[in-house]
């Protein structure tokens, strides 16, 4: 129960930094989380995402398996709240400004520049990431068929995350 404003702070803080997806706020969501405040170790992370990323729903649901792990109910529910109500509200906000400020010359210059920061952060997170759970060259080898496969084939990916746990099970345990 001593963790519940830390964990309010730090994922009304994380919140912020999740443009372009949630991907975008893991490289500071593992700084956080695993650096600073010790609440989970890198792999503990890494899981926790992988299984918020392939649950149904919001995938950045995960914030609160963090919160559970750390202060117990209490915490999923502070850092689900943290996490969601603030973007939300800057959210609305920005959204009703944008829609009155249509016809302004800066807007399409703005949505140009944020596309590719948006892209950098989400390709950021995803190196952090990958730098936990990439492992050997059986989890490199899944990761790049895996990557090449979404990108080639209209394939449902929901195959690719049934095979990934395949894999798991027979040759990583």
């Amino acid at each position: 129960m001593d963790q519940l404003p830390a964990l309010a702070k730090v994922f009304a803080y994380l919140s912020f930094l999740t443009i372009g997806g949630g991907m975008a706020a893991f490289p500071e969501m593992r700084v956080q989380i695993v650096d600073v405040h010790g609440w989970l170790t890198a792999e503990q992370l890494t899981h926790v995402y992988s299984t918020g990323q392939m649950s149904p729903g919001p995938n950045m649901m995960m914030v609160a398996e963090v919160g559970q792990l750390v202060s117990g109910f209490p915490g999923a529910l502070v850092c689900a709240l943290a996490f969601f109500i603030p973007t939300g509200i800057l959210t609305f906000l920005v959204g009703r400004l944008w829609t009155r400020l249509e016809q302004w010359p800066w807007r399409a210059s703005i949505q140009k520049g944020l596309a590719p920061v948006a892209i950098g952060l989400a390709v950021g997170g995803l190196i952090t990431f990958g730098r936990t759970a990439v492992t050997g060259w059986l989890t490199l080898l899944v990761a790049l068929a895996t990557f090449a496969a979404v990108a080639k084939t209209r394939i449902n990916p929901v195959f690719f995350i049934l095979g990934g746990g395949v894999i798991g099970l027979i040759a990583l345990r």
